[in-house]
């Protein structure tokens, strides 16, 4: 490589993007490159962006919108990395948006060429989510957003190698990955820093109308808060019995998850933990043994086919369960707004580095 480059990892809600980007983060650290990390959601107070800090990683985010619909503030958190001279940038884009080949490869690739190369796009499945979208009860416009990922990826991967043994055709040829085991990701690293790959090779043609409806079908929630316990706990006994409050909450009221997880850190450590449907099995990163402590730093984003304000309501009382004072520092309760993309292109870009 003789720039930074900027590797976009796409992949529905709950694909587990950070988890893997952080084990990538982890071997390219490991084979002298530096890696920064571009966070993005429709809220504020990302679980994701802490998690990257917490991993020691560079990081910035973008909120308030997709990276199609804050291009600018994208391409301002990427120039702001560059002061710590990364090798890589991977940026993971908002689990439900869709159309990125047109309105952020292509721009990078007009716009952009004299300061970044582009790696080819990689799209996440996760096997489950994979198999639920494309049968025949799959969620209609889940599966419009689904599809449309799929369609315009130059590399699919399916993630949780480790625990499937069945994996769905998506009509494409797609590798196997494991955040767990490491199965595939030097494989895969090796692809995106190759530059044998198109970057942007293809674009879908997307009706604004349907993804619009398609977005706001979730309701989406943003929670942070600082916990004062009465008794010290560990940041794992505090966050498992949380995340199980609110999936019973939710699967009672007939509410399909998207996507739940939560971050906490103490003094002592930090723990994340998510689910990606109701009554799932939780998958776990961090420090299982953090010791306990009394004050805990508590990030919530949950992602649901609900109304936004019975979601709050739902977290704010398995919340309100927590022996101790709880002192909320942000909150947002809401539909994505329609995508109002900066650019679209309806074309196929050169190289960047054409």
């Amino acid at each position: 490589m003789s720039g930074t480059l900027i590797a976009i990892v796409g992949g529905f809600l709950g694909a587990g993007k950070t988890t893997l980007l952080l084990k990538a983060a982890a071997l390219l650290h490991a084979r002298g490159l530096r890696v920064a990390v571009i966070t993005n959601d429709q809220g504020g107070e990302l679980v994701d962006t802490r998690m990257a800090a917490a991993s020691g990683l560079d990081a910035e985010e973008v909120t308030g919108g997709c990276f199609c619909c804050r291009f600018s503030d994208f391409v301002s958190a990427a120039g702001r990395l560059l002061d710590f001279r990364p090798d890589v940038i991977f940026a993971e884009p908002v689990g439900s948006c869709t159309d990125l080949s047109a309105t952020i490869l292509q721009p990078l690739k007009a716009y952009e060429r004299g300061r970044f190369e582009l790696a080819p796009f990689t799209v996440l499945v996760d096997p489950a989510r994979a198999k639920e979208l494309l049968g025949p009860a799959g969620d209609p416009d889940m599966a419009f957003l689904f599809k449309h990922q799929i369609a315009e990826a130059d590399l699919l991967c399916f993630t949780k190698a480790d625990r499937h043994s069945e994996f769905p055709s998506l009509g494409r040829p797609a590798r196997r990955l494991s955040a767990h085991t490491g199965e595939g990701i030097g494989e895969w690293l090796d692809s995106v820093l190759g530059g044998s790959l198109p970057a942007g090779g293809r674009i879908v043609e997307v009706d604004y109308g349907r993804y619009a409806l398609a977005e706001a079908a979730l309701g989406w929630l943003n929670w942070h808060a600082e916990i004062g316990l009465r008794r010290a706990e560990q940041p794992a006994a505090l966050v498992g019995p949380l995340l199980e409050q609110v999936d019973e909450a939710l699967t009672r009221a007939g509410i399909p998850i998207a996507h739940l997880k939560v971050f906490d850190r103490a003094r002592t450590g930090y723990i994340k933990a998510g689910i990606c449907s109701n009554g799932e099995e939780p998958w776990v990163d961090g420090d299982l043994l953090a010791g306990p402590a009394r004050r805990h730093d508590l990030v919530l984003n949950l992602r649901a086919r609900g109304a936004p304000e019975a979601l709050q309501a739902m977290v704010e009382q398995a919340i309100g369960a927590v022996p101790g004072t709880v002192r909320v520092l942000h909150r947002q309760a809401f539909r994505p707004g329609a995508p109002v993309p900066e650019h679209r292109f309806s074309s196929v870009s050169p190289p960047a580095g054409g």
